[in-house]
């Protein structure tokens, strides 16, 4: 009898081991190139699905037209978050990408340590009494290209870049790291940027929203890349950003959700 019970623990043992090698075995790891703007919500989505997949996702933040070019020029990204739609849909025109969705809507903050926007926001832009305002490249970013719009609307754009007085981030990120250090006075940010539980000036500064009727709506585009070679796990992981899970995070870091 004590021989047979070892014997059956000792099978028992094995097979176990055996389901976790083949488990570990299946485990992949997927990366993902993300729009600087949807850092922490990218990490914390990202965590949450490690968690419930038993598989791996690693990121690659940056500017939506800088991460464009690189995947472009063969960066073996399995997926593509950008800031706006219309770079991952020329993705998918040329054939390089699939299953295009809208993962979210940014909003655009004016923020300052210093000046209260929040209270005489349009005075303080019309009469331009700051030596800098940060914005991101309008040219790489969704978020710069609404700021410039915010300006334009108010015939600003010009004078101020005439005048030197725009800071221009070569991202949100950086945008974001001009205004919080204080080497520009005030600066068109994301909202998910003061959002973030970690902020460095979380409950510091003031805080201006535009009217959204004053610049296009950043709705921010995703797609899984064709040459990914794990398509079902990246399916698995744009699910779960489609889930209700993954909708209540991205709603947490104020962005408007499909």
């Amino acid at each position: 009898m004590l021989k047979k019970t070892l014997q059956t623990s000792l099978a028992t043992a094995l097979l176990g081991g055996s389901l976790l090698a083949s488990t570990l075995a299946q485990a992949e790891t997927i990366t993902v190139a993300i729009a600087a703007n949807f850092t922490k919500a990218a990490e914390e989505i990202g965590a949450a699905w490690e968690e419930t997949s038993g598989h791996d996702v690693r990121f690659s933040f940056g500017p939506s037209g800088k991460l464009l070019a690189q995947i472009q020029n063969g960066a073996p990204f399995d997926a593509y978050f950008s800031a706006d739609t219309g770079r991952p849909k020329l993705l998918v025109e040329a054939g390089d990408a699939r299953d295009f969705f809208v993962y979210a809507q940014g909003q655009l903050a004016l923020f300052s340590l210093s000046l209260p926007v929040d209270e005489r926001a349009e005075e303080i832009l019309a009469e331009g009494e700051f030596r800098y305002l940060a914005a991101a490249n309008p040219k790489a970013a969704p978020y710069g290209r609404a700021a410039q719009q915010v300006l334009e609307q108010r015939d600003l754009y010009e004078s101020y870049r005439q005048d030197g007085k725009i800071a221009t981030g070569e991202s949100i990120t950086q945008t974001f790291q001009f205004v919080t250090t204080g080497n520009a006075q005030l600066g068109f940010v994301a909202l998910s940027q003061l959002r973030d539980p970690q902020s460095p000036v979380k409950h510091k500064g003031h805080v201006w929203m535009p009217p959204a009727e004053d610049y296009d709506p950043i709705e921010q585009g995703a797609a899984a890349l064709t040459r990914s070679e794990h398509p079902e796990v990246v399916d698995d992981f744009l699910a779960f950003v489609r889930s209700d899970q993954g909708a209540a995070i991205i709603a947490k870091y104020g962005y408007e959700t499909p």
